[in-house]
């Protein structure tokens, strides 16, 4: 879509440093330059003040890539768009088929209730919890992942979404300030909330998470 647009050599498109690097690697493979832009803490998606803040005379094109089933807000970043002659793309992670659709959103519903000392994903409108995904809040990485280590010896299958921002990634190393960003990577779980799992299952989640009152002490 970028190449059949005309980005290329000497453009600079803005994208989300919180994700997969498949973005940053294709608007690279045009030959045009990957600018980072900050996140939306409650959708994961660009915040629209953090791309404006981005944009130089060589910006071309903005990516938007709506994240764990929650859509972006997508009416200030086509102003944007439209304010600087700029092509707005959206890319989508995998789908949720929509016969499952209904019975995530119950899961989702029913963690949202029960959970304690994690915060919960934000519903949005439309959101398909593709992944669930809740924050760990504490002083960073070592809380979070102590957290993990945890419910999975619980039997709880959980996983870190984003292991590190593509700006911290050596190919496409930046210095940028992205905090919102930053505390995302340290901080987010996905908890499971698949269409198969059981009453059970789901009290077995709750259970193991509410065990630990949401922290847990880095190990010294």
């Amino acid at each position: 879509m970028l190449r059949a647009a005309g980005v290329g050599v000497g453009d600079e498109v803005v994208v989300p440093s919180f994700g997969n690097v498949e973005v940053a690697e294709a608007v690279a493979l045009t030959g045009a330059l990957p600018v980072f832009a900050d996140i939306d803490p409650a959708t994961y998606c660009l915040d629209a003040s953090s791309v404006e803040a981005t944009l130089t005379e060589r910006t071309a094109a903005v990516v938007v890539v709506h994240r764990f089933g929650r859509p972006a807000e997508m009416g200030p970043l086509h102003g944007i768009g439209r304010r600087h002659g700029l092509l707005v793309l959206e890319e989508r992670e995998s789908e949720v088929p929509y016969d499952e659709m209904a019975q995530r959103r119950q899961r989702a519903a029913y963690l949202d209730g029960k959970l304690r000392g994690v915060r919960t994903p934000d519903w949005g409108q439309g959101h398909s919890y593709q992944q669930y995904v809740v924050r760990v809040p504490g002083n960073g990485r070592p809380d979070r992942d102590a957290f993990a280590r945890a419910v999975r010896a619980r039997g709880v299958e959980c996983r870190v979404p984003v292991k590190a921002p593509v700006h911290r990634m050596p190919h496409f190393r930046r210095c940028v300030s992205l905090p919102e960003t930053e505390r995302a990577a340290d901080e987010t779980l996905a908890l499971p909330v698949e269409a198969a799992l059981t009453k059970r299952d789901m009290q077995r989640i709750v259970s193991a998470c509410n065990a630990l009152g949401g922290l847990l002490q880095p190990a010294l």
